[in-house]
């Protein structure tokens, strides 16, 4: 099982109901698949570096998980497919990787 982030960006369009609804489809995905999460951020609304389809802000959304390697084409793949995500990005966490996101965890729970 290697651990991995997912960040992803939906369209700013969508209703808090759909944007939930997407996340939750992706969340399922990956637990249908033999997947461990470990965390999920809902980052909010955040204004983007340059517009993406005509669009200059977006819903930042963050997955920690952890899931056989194979799994990530078809994960990637259902990003690619669907319409209402405008951008994501999957990296493998090494060791100290790893460290640091706990440490972010950690420093979350304290703020909230």
């Amino acid at each position: 099982m290697n651990h991995y982030e997912t960040v992803f960006i939906l369209n700013p369009v969508l209703s808090d109901d759909q944007v939930k609804e997407t996340v939750k489809k992706f969340e399922d995905f990956l637990v249908s698949n033999g997947a461990k999460m470990i965390s999920k951020e809902d980052w909010g609304l955040k204004k983007l570096a340059y517009a993406i389809q005509n669009k200059k802000s977006g819903f930042y959304h963050l997955f920690e998980f952890t899931v056989p390697g194979e799994v990530i084409k078809s994960f990637e793949l259902e990003f690619r497919r669907d319409e209402r995500i405008m951008r994501f990005l999957t990296v493998s966490l090494d060791k100290h990787a790893i460290e640091w996101a706990e440490k972010r965890r950690k420093r979350n729970k304290e703020k909230a």
